[in-house]
């Protein structure tokens, strides 16, 4: 059993409060992400699940135990870091073993258990060599080699594959979830990367100044977002908001420009959401300035700008629209978010 329960866990350092009373259920064998924007307090957590940090208040349970008061080594877990943290001088084999060395496990078990994680991870014809003859990619396999011989409760990754060229980000990305669906164990991965966010954990905690601002499954909350802040977060590139005023034919821009709405048509609505890829190109549709174009092969992507009011769209197809002409696209209702002032989502 590897369930991790965090209830009302709160961090100070003096008079500054960066974690507001946490509470977070962490089932046994899910993969949850941890994610937001720098200093929202996901990486405070995570070391705090490690105990590499002292909690302030409230408590943090892995397997039915209470951890607040017990070491690191004690946890029975394992953390991958940003940095790799591999030593220099010692081999590939000798750096995946080091922590079971210093547990005096029998040197047999120790060259099975390393065995086991090179085959798992594509390391076996890697295990004589140093760090520095390694590439990027190579070494993040070694410190989850490292944590993988363990065989912990719970797996605990801190930004990993930030040091990453953006193809291997990739890569690597698709290697973590295969071996979490390998091994099934408790993980928990900190990232200020939404994308991969999205595309690897089971469920997702949105974090912002300390507090947790939406929990849900990736598509709860592409879908269904708590308020602007995870509607912004949370889809690349981000929703569309359009500022304005609700009235009885429907959403009125501040520049006076009529959009289509849903059925229910809340008068406190204040912000139009709409996301780049919910937008279509259609004749009969609201005329948008194009200012930049962008296209990727596999989409094209439109910055424009409606009235005074900057919107990014991406279609699907190839245009041939120029800088400075006009494209008229149309929302599509189903996917039209409406806002309040303060910023909560009203449907």
């Amino acid at each position: 059993m590897s369930r991790v329960q965090i209830r009302q866990a709160g961090k100070r350092y003096a008079a500054v409060e960066v974690l507001k009373g946490v509470s977070v259920d962490i089932e046994d064998g899910q993969f949850v992400v941890l994610v937001g924007p720098s200093g929202c307090g996901k990486s405070t957590l995570l070391r705090m699940i490690a105990g590499l940090e002292e909690i302030s208040s409230g408590e943090i349970d892995i397997g039915g135990r209470v951890v607040n008061d017990l070491q690191p080594k004690d946890r029975d877990i394992a953390m991958v870091f940003q940095s790799y943290a591999l030593y220099p001088h010692k081999t590939v084999a000798d750096n995946m073993g080091f922590a079971l060395r210093l547990k005096r496990v029998p040197e047999a078990e120790i060259k099975a258990k390393v065995m086991r994680a090179a085959e798992i991870l594509s390391l076996t014809n890697l295990l004589d060599r140093y760090p520095r003859q390694l590439s990027g990619g190579q070494r993040q396999r070694v410190a989850m080699g490292r944590a993988i011989v363990r065989d912990p409760q719970v797996f605990l990754f801190d930004e990993p594959l930030s040091n990453l060229d953006a193809k291997l980000r990739v890569q690597m990305r698709a290697e973590i979830k295969e071996l979490h669906q390998r091994l099934k164990t408790t993980t928990i991965y900190v990232t200020h990367d939404q994308v991969e966010a999205m595309t690897m954990a089971d469920k997702i905690v949105v974090m912002r100044d300390g507090s947790i601002e939406q929990i849900g499954t990736p598509l709860e909350l592409y879908d269904r977002p708590k308020n602007m802040f995870v509607a912004g977060f949370i889809g690349s590139p981000s929703m569309n908001f359009i500022k304005g005023t609700m009235s009885s034919p429907g959403f009125t821009t501040e520049d006076g420009i009529a959009l289509p709405t849903p059925a229910e048509r809340p008068a406190s609505a204040t912000v139009y959401g709409v996301r780049p890829e919910h937008l279509r190109l259609a004749d009969d549709g609201i005329p948008l300035e194009v200012v930049v174009l962008e296209p990727t092969g596999s989409e094209t992507i439109v910055l424009g700008k409606l009235g005074k009011q900057n919107i990014t769209c991406v279609f699907r197809e190839r245009i041939s629209a120029q800088a400075g002409s006009i494209i008229r696209v149309r929302p599509d209702l189903q996917a039209v978010h409406l806002f309040d002032q303060n910023g909560a989502a009203i449907r």
